[in-house]
């Protein structure tokens, strides 16, 4: 677990297992939708079935890509910076999200590259913190 590459591959696939999670959960919701509900009539359900997975697959792979290369991505930016810097502080997470975001948002301009950083920073902070708190002793 000490390898950049093997931590950025492991959050890679927990990534990409998560976000097609979502998706199929969230694919319920577009089943139950009136507007995409006319496209299935006419069809048996057979048909339906074969149309609904395949749509199905098609969002959790599309879905489990993204998450797998957002959670890849800052996984190994952070393992880097924290072995740039040779400690292993809060201010990994913050350098890391700061880096992973502004990469995320580099197709649309420098300005959406600065916010996009500083959001997932901040995001990034927040999980940090909460991740590392310490919790109270029950002998004390």
């Amino acid at each position: 677990m000490e390898s950049p590459v093997a931590k950025a591959a492991i959050s890679g696939a927990m990534g990409f297992a998560l976000g097609a999670f979502f998706s199929l959960m969230g694919s319920s919701f577009t089943i139950e939708d009136p507007f995409q509900r006319a496209q299935y009539d006419g069809m048996n359900t057979k048909q339906k079935a074969r149309v609904i997975f395949a749509d199905m697959g098609k969002g959790m792979w599309r879905q489990g890509k993204g998450f797998g290369a957002v959670g890849a991505l800052y996984a190994g930016t952070e393992c880097i910076v924290e072995g740039f810097r040779a400690k292993n502080d809060l201010y990994n997470s913050v350098y890391a999200g700061l880096i992973s975001g502004a990469v995320l948002a580099r197709k649309s301009g420098p300005r959406a590259m600065v916010l996009g950083g500083m959001g997932f920073a901040a995001f990034s902070a927040a999980i940090d913190t909460y991740m590392r708190r310490d919790t109270p002793d029950e002998d004390a």
